[in-house]
C-alpha cells in the first residue's frame, strides 16, 4: 500500500485527503517510481473541482508530473536511477507508474524538490514556444502570466534561444521578478494596457495565451502580421463574442489551441526527447536554466499548497515533497 492525495467529493481544497491505496502495477512499456516530489499545476485544481478529468486509462489521482527514483530495474532504467517524468495522472503518491519514455534523467547538481518543478512546466513551455509556434532568435514573444510556472520556464527558455520577451503580471512583485528571470518588457495588466505596451514593444510575432476571452481582442491588436498565436488556457473565459474574423485575416494570423495531457504517449515521447536532444537538461546541469521554486510544502499540506494556488500568489512552482 502506498499514501496518496485523493478526493472526498469534487470542490474545493478542504475535499483533499490523504489515503492509503494499493502500489500501481507496471505495465510492460511501464517504470514503476519511488515519488520524492511532485509539483502543481493549473489542471490539478480543475480537476479537483470535477472540470478536468484524466485521459481514459490514466491514474485518477491527481498530479501531472514527479521526481523520484526507479523502483524496479528494466531494460532502459536501473534500479535507484533519480528520474523526473511528465504524467496523465498519478503524481500526488508514493509510487507512480510512468510510461519508460516519458522519463528523463535528473541532472546531478538539482535536488528531488527541483526536478518535481521541470517536467511538465518546462515540457509544456518547451512545446508552447518551439513545437508549436516555432520560435525563432531575435523574434519577439508576448508570454501572459510571465510569473506563473510555465510563464518562468518560457521566459528563461525564449532568453536562452535569443527571443524577445514581454510578459503581463499582476503586481510590481511580480513585475520585478519577471525582469530578474530575464524579461525585456513586463507589464501589469491590472494598471497598464498590455496592448498599448506591446506595440511600442514593437508587437509579438508570438502570443503564448493561457488567459483566453479576456484577452482576445487586445492579443489581437497586440499581434503581428503572420504571427502564431497559442492558446493554451482559458483562465480569463473561453466564450469570446464578436470576434473579428477580417482582423485577424488581415493580419493573416495562425490561431492554435492545444494541450498536452491528451497527447498521445508517442507524441509526448517524441517532445521529451527533443527537450533532452536540444540541451535544455544540460542547461540545468549548467545552471544556465533554473527551475523556479516558490515554495515547497509535505503531502500533508495539500490543501494549504492548493489555497496558494488559487489565490495566485505564487511566482514560480509549488513543489509537494512526497517522501524523504
Amino acid at each position: 500500500m502506498m499514501r496518496a492525495v485523493t478526493l472526498l467529493r469534487y470542490g474545493g481544497p478542504e475535499v483533499l485527503q490523504i489515503s492509503q491505496i494499493p502500489i500501481p502495477v507496471p505495465k510492460p512499456n511501464e517504470v514503476l517510481l519511488k515519488v520524492h516530489a511532485t509539483a502543481l499545476n493549473r489542471a490539478d485544481l480543475l480537476q479537483r473541482r470535477g472540470f478536468y478529468p484524466p485521459p481514459a486509462g490514466a491514474s485518477d489521482i491527481i498530479g501531472l508530473e514527479c521526481a523520484g527514483e526507479v523502483a524496479q530495474s528494466t531494460r532502459n532504467w536501473a534500479s535507484g536511477q533519480r528520474v523526473m517524468a511528465i504524467l496523465p495522472g498519478g503524481g500526488y503518491a508514493e509510487y507512480a507508474a510512468v510510461k519508460s519514455d516519458h522519463l528523463m534523467p535528473i541532472p546531478e547538481n538539482l535536488s528531488y524538490e527541483e526536478a518535481a518543478a521541470i517536467p511538465e512546466g518546462w515540457v509544456t513551455a518547451y512545446q508552447l514556444l518551439f513545437y508549436i509556434a516555432r520560435g525563432k532568435a531575435q523574434e519577439k514573444v508576448l508570454v501572459h502570466a510571465g510569473a506563473s510556472g510555465v510563464g518562468t520556464a518560457l521566459i528563461q527558455l525564449a532568453k536562452l534561444k535569443g527571443l524577445k520577451v514581454a510578459v503581463t503580471c499582476g503586481s510590481q512583485e511580480k513585475i520585478e521578478f519577471c525582469k530578474n528571470l530575464g524579461a525585456d518588457l513586463a507589464i501589469n495588466y491590472k494598471t497598464e494596457s498590455f496592448k498599448q505596451k506591446v506595440k511600442e514593444f514593437g508587437g509579438a510575432d508570438i502570443v503564448l495565451d493561457c488567459i483566453g476571452a479576456n484577452y482576445f481582442e487586445d492579443n489581437l491588436d497586440a499581434i503581428r502580421l503572420d504571427g502564431r498565436w497559442v492558446i493554451y488556457g482559458t483562465m480569463g473565459g473561453h466564450q469570446v463574442n464578436q470576434v473579428s474574423l477580417r482582423g485577424m485575416m488581415g493580419k493573416r494570423i495562425s490561431l492554435i489551441s492545444t494541450t498536452l495531457r491528451n497527447r498521445s504517449d508517442e507524441y509526448k515521447a517524441d517532445l521529451v526527447g527533443s527537450f533532452i536532444d536540444d540541451g535544455i537538461l544540460d542547461a540545468f546541469r549548467n545552471r544556465v536554466l533554473k527551475p523556479i521554486i516558490y515554495r515547497t510544502f509535505p503531502i500533508e499540506k495539500i490543501a494549504e499548497a492548493h489555497e496558494i494556488m488559487e489565490k495566485n500568489e505564487n511566482s514560480g512552482k509549488i513543489v509537494l515533497k512526497i517522501s524523504n
